[in-house]
């Protein structure tokens, strides 16, 4: 049976990778929603009901949150992977 400290340091990283998916994930879901929302609102006070409309302006708010955040995220995964390489020698 593997030792409690390994499986702890293993249930400790999984738990810690997946905040980090829900941190990484949120700015261009929350700016994809707000984007589809105000098209949305737009559509329905001029009553123009194209599904692809929201497309675009989406994709654009999405690209535009991750050019802008892109260096952060991209460190904070950085971060996370280097604290996972530098704990494999600790897991037996």
């Amino acid at each position: 049976m593997p030792d409690s400290p390994t499986v702890e340091l293993i249930l400790r990283a999984v738990r810690e990778g997946l905040l980090l998916v829900l941190l990484v994930s949120a700015p261009p879901l929350l700016a994809s929603l707000l984007v589809g929302f105000l098209v949305g609102v737009l559509q329905a006070a001029t009553q123009v009901q194209d599904q692809t409309l929201a497309f675009v302006p989406k994709l654009l708010a999405v690209v535009a949150v991750l050019l802008a955040m892109g260096p952060l995220l991209g460190a904070q995964i950085l971060r996370f992977t280097q604290a996972l390489l530098l704990a494999i020698p600790s897991i037996r």
